[in-house]
């Protein structure tokens, strides 16, 4: 007699069945992926959505009643308002630029003194550095642009940044206005980069505002 090492074949059935066991095991671990992607995806959206901390650490939503009042007293979005304090200060109420403008809407002394005036005040050495006067004077600055630059937001938050006189010398540059009355282009770098940044925050603000202002 000879012996043989060789295995018996695995007979067809078995083997049939061997590949359906295998086969299910695949299709279970690739629906359990697809379901922690899901929660996963789920969860940031959740983030982005739902104001949670994280967000509101981004996009602070302090001095609301403030903001909400002087900013509806002047005829602006509050969402604008907020996106320039995160733009200007980050809602450090005593921050100075390097410039001198103070506080959380970052304000030259010499504008809220103007802007006092209006108001029928006299400016305060200091006053600025009130979150409620600072805002006060800020809303009404803002309001004051809007109308001066026929509701324009993109003229508008460029002349809070660069001065209204600039802008309206790069309205009246072909090269920069078309019509004389929209911004095309901004030849700043810092200007353009500031409104960008401010319309950003713009939307997000609109968001977190919007429960309330609807």
């Amino acid at each position: 007699m000879t012996s043989s090492n060789k295995k018996p074949p695995v007979p067809k059935k078995r083997l049939k069945a061997k590949r359906a066991r295998l086969a299910k095991r695949v299709a279970g671990a690739t629906m359990m992926i697809v379901t922690v992607l899901g929660l996963a995806g789920l969860g940031v959206w959740l983030l982005l959505n739902q104001k949670p901390e994280a967000t509101l650490q981004v996009y602070p939503v302090e001095y609301e009643a403030e903001i909400r009042r002087y900013a509806s007293e002047n005829g602006v979005d509050p969402a604008w308002p907020a996106a320039v304090i995160l733009a200007e200060s980050s809602y450090q109420p005593e921050a100075v630029s390097s410039v001198g403008a103070q506080g959380l809407m970052q304000l030259l002394p010499d504008t809220a003194a103007w802007v006092a005036g209006k108001h029928g005040e006299a400016y305060a050495e200091g006053c600025l550095f009130e979150p409620e006067t600072n805002i006060r004077y800020g809303c009404w600055y803002l309001g004051y642009l809007l109308r001066r630059f026929d509701g324009n937001l993109v003229c508008a938050t460029a002349a809070y940044h660069a001065g209204q006189g600039q802008v309206d010398k790069w309205l009246a540059d072909p090269e920069c206005s078309d019509d004389g009355a929209t911004l095309e282009r901004i030849p700043s770098d810092a200007t353009d980069s500031y409104v960008k940044r401010v319309l950003k925050y713009y939307e997000k603000y609109a968001e977190l505002y919007a429960p309330e202002a609807a």
